[in-house]
């Protein structure tokens, strides 16, 4: 029970702060110079021009609690809560923003580098969102809605809307902030995957060693993990060995690192980065 209540303290953490790294990078980079990579926040620096009366900020929670009924419609219990919960935290904290600091130009001289803090930032967060079963809503509402009533391809559906929503940045906008709003989709959509790879990423230790008890002992009861072990001959000296195969967090890799130099510094160690593990203490397990 308490490991459960620490696992949904964790979840909510990481939903709230998910969410504030991609309202700030939206509100104060991607918002002030025009910037549309797509999604409904790049609809909104559209709409903002032609309806110069209505905030962003309005525009997004308009259009995200439109879509937040469409999806408790047509979903009902499969809509998640944490999308619910993520979708009205993001409307809100863009509007707390809007009143609290007002934007009426880019924070600096530099395009560019806004660019990248209002893709990175985004990126950042969604992934963050996405590594718990969330999202920011919007047109990932739409994706989910399609997903249940239509066989069709819903990566390349919503990557043809946002390039359509970023070319009409051209027409509002003119051909500068166009193609920054070119690059930066280019680079959003490698972004996330990164940044989602990145989260989960894991080391796998092939162990071969004359001095496994020690190692058992610490991948067992310190780091709380498992391993395979078998036995095996070396070529050379034709000695017996040990091999033992683990996977463990990039955190705990360091550490069973150091403990097999302080146990055995002649052990011959192979580590490989990994981001698809499945089986039980990992993603897919049970």
């Amino acid at each position: 029970m308490q490991e459960k209540t620490k696992a949904q303290v964790k979840d909510f953490l990481i939903l709230n702060v998910g969410t504030l790294l991609t309202a700030v990078g939206t509100y104060f980079f991607k918002f002030p110079n025009n910037f549309s990579t797509g999604g409904v926040t790049g609809l909104s620096v559209v709409l903002t021009h032609y309806y110069p009366s209505l905030s962003n900020g309005t525009i997004v929670s308009v259009i995200n609690i439109a879509l937040l009924i469409l999806g408790l419609i047509l979903l009902g219990k499969e809509f998640g809560f944490k999308t619910f919960y993520v979708t009205i935290a993001f409307s809100a904290m863009l509007k707390v923003m809007e009143f609290l600091w007002p934007m009426t130009q880019p924070l600096t001289d530099q395009p560019f580098m806004e660019l990248l803090l209002g893709v990175f930032l985004p990126a950042w967060g969604s992934a963050m969102l996405f590594n718990i079963g969330s999202s920011t809503g919007g047109t990932d509402i739409i994706a989910m809605v399609v997903k249940k009533y239509f066989k069709c391809h819903i990566g390349r559906a919503l990557l043809i809307v946002d390039f359509f929503i970023t070319i009409m940045t051209f027409v509002a906008f003119g051909p500068t902030t166009g193609l920054f709003s070119i690059v930066g989709l280019v680079i959003r959509s490698f972004a996330v995957d990164f940044f989602l790879e990145d989260m989960n990423t894991y080391k796998s230790f092939t162990i071969i060693t004359d001095k496994p008890d020690a190692i058992y002992d610490y991948i067992t009861n310190t780091l709380h993990r498992s391993a395979t072990i078998y036995n095996a001959e070396g070529l050379f000296e034709h000695t017996n060995k040990t091999i033992i195969l683990t996977a463990q967090s990039k955190k705990q890799g360091v550490k069973l690192q150091e403990i097999i130099k302080q146990t055995d510094p002649h052990a011959f160690v192979l580590i490989t980065n990994t981001s698809e593990i499945i089986g039980k203490g990992f993603r897919g397990g049970n």
